[in-house]
């Protein structure tokens, strides 16, 4: 089982649990929100010390950390495993396969405590969920292209151009490319734009052809842009 395998079963029991669920955000495998509730959820195929690592670090952000493994088949190290998770104040959510298909137990909740929160990377957390019109990644992924809100936004600014042509920033702005929009053209992080003249641009051949890995968000952004102009 690989960590990506763990996020669909994982993200319907949050789902379920009545919670929003964003993956891969800002560095966190699984952001999870519902109402002013905010957790955090790191996925690994066993429980090491990497991902112990990255779950203390967590804390720093949010109060409430879970981690998510298989069952251990090692009933003894399942028991270490728990009495460890108590020490460190981490939750534990344990993924099992069975006859009646793929569930997922809460174990642990995180025990209530007085940590030192870091207010300005939870508010980037906070920011980069409501900068993303839905979730695209999947938890645990590695050497992937993830679906940012910066990457949401240059992809509809990008098919905004392939759709109408040579366009000015104001113009793009003002049909949903957002307050970044000219930052975004002039940085070029993905090599997809081109200045043509003087607030005039247009998209790339590599940008036409990058569109075509975002099948969904293309057609999303087509349908926006549509929307712009009825």
């Amino acid at each position: 089982m690989r960590e990506t395998d763990l996020f669909e079963p994982v993200s319907l029991y949050l789902r379920d649990n009545g919670y929003s669920v964003n993956a891969e955000v800002e560095d966190c495998d699984v952001v999870a929100t519902k109402n002013d509730d905010l957790i955090i959820i790191e996925l690994k195929t066993s429980a090491n010390l990497k991902l112990l690592i990255q779950a203390t670090q967590r804390q720093a952000i949010v109060d409430s950390v879970y981690v998510a493994i298989p069952e251990p088949k090692n009933k003894r190290r399942f028991k270490d495993i728990q009495n460890l998770l108590k020490r460190l104040e981490i939750g534990l959510l344990i993924i099992s396969e069975g006859i009646l298909g793929v569930r997922v137990l809460k174990v642990l909740d995180p025990l209530p405590s007085v940590k030192r929160i870091n207010s300005k990377k939870k508010y980037a957390i906070i920011k980069e969920i409501s900068g993303r019109s839905k979730n695209y990644n999947i938890g645990g992924s590695a050497h992937v292209k993830l679906i940012t809100a910066y990457r949401e936004r240059a992809i509809y600014i990008a098919t905004c151009l392939q759709e109408l042509g040579p366009s000015s920033p104001k113009l793009l702005r003002d049909i949903g490319g957002g307050a970044k929009t000219q930052a975004i053209l002039s940085n070029n992080y993905y090599g997809w734009f081109q200045k043509l003249s003087r607030g005039v641009y247009n998209i790339t051949h590599e940008g036409n052809e990058e569109l075509k890995l975002y099948p969904e968000l293309s057609k999303q952004s087509k349908k926006v842009l549509v929307e712009q102009f009825t």
